[in-house]
């Protein structure tokens, strides 16, 4: 088990704000989530909220804090016991993406900007295994991990006011799907035909964090066919098991 040297600060008189080093990594990821796993074990009898993000935990609390350095001192403990192995099943899912330039609106720009062909940036894309690392922004918008330095790109001075759903885009280091139309600033370089989120589903997002997620290149005619049986409630997003 990997020991991280964490802080922890007053978050308001409810909350307890718990920080792992400042980086991006699935060390730190799988950390987070052992310790988020003891302290629902832990805090099972309190009212709680439990949050996490790339390297941090916010506890909140439903009553006033009155004592921090106790409460933090049995935090701290928590952390290092060997209280729980998680026992929680990360999946590996692949998800269908279209990138041909009518989805692809930004896929010209950042191959000029970055001198990568359009070719080798799908190539660059599709190599790659993400780490989901939390949820966020939009309900079902996967906080992905893992693209390669290649293809690196700003987010845009100026977002488009509407990006459709299912666009699949690069913002600074990260990549990742808008699971609902909305306004955006991230460059779209394809567009997937499968439902991110679903609120009528007993799980309205497929994926969780903890999970990877392997982007697979389809034509517009296999676009228009998963589209198709995704529009049916027939059409099965493959997936598989995957061990740490």
């Amino acid at each position: 088990m990997s020991v991280f040297k964490l802080k922890y600060k007053p978050y308001g008189e409810r909350s307890i704000l718990i920080e792992w080093p400042s980086e991006i990594s699935r060390k730190v990821l799988l950390d987070v989530q052992l310790y988020k796993e003891k302290l629902k074990i832990h805090l099972i009898k309190d009212k709680v909220y439990i949050k996490h993000a790339y390297n941090s935990i916010l506890i909140t609390y439903d009553i006033t804090i009155n004592n921090f350095y106790h409460e933090v001192s049995t935090l701290k403990d928590l952390y290092l016991t060997n209280l729980v192995n998680s026992n929680s099943i990360s999946r590996l899912w692949k998800i269908p993406v279209c990138y041909n330039v009518e989805f692809g609106l930004d896929l010209e720009e950042i191959s000029t900007k970055n001198g990568v062909d359009i070719s080798e940036i799908i190539t660059l894309h599709t190599n790659r295994l993400y780490d989901v690392y939390f949820l966020g922004f939009l309900p079902g918008f996967l906080y992905l991990g893992g693209l390669d330095k290649q293809l690196f790109f700003p987010r845009k001075e100026t977002p488009r006011l509407k990006v459709e759903v299912g666009s699949v885009a690069i913002g600074a280091s990260q990549t990742g799907i808008y699971p609902t139309q909305s306004p955006g600033g991230w460059n779209i370089i394809g567009k997937t035909p499968i439902k991110l989120f679903d609120i009528n589903e007993e799980n309205p997002c497929f994926a969780k964090a903890g999970d990877k997620i392997k982007f697979i290149s389809v034509s517009k005619t296999e676009y228009d066919q998963i589209l198709e049986k995704v529009k049916q409630k027939t059409y099965i997003l493959k997936s598989e098991v995957i061990n740490d």
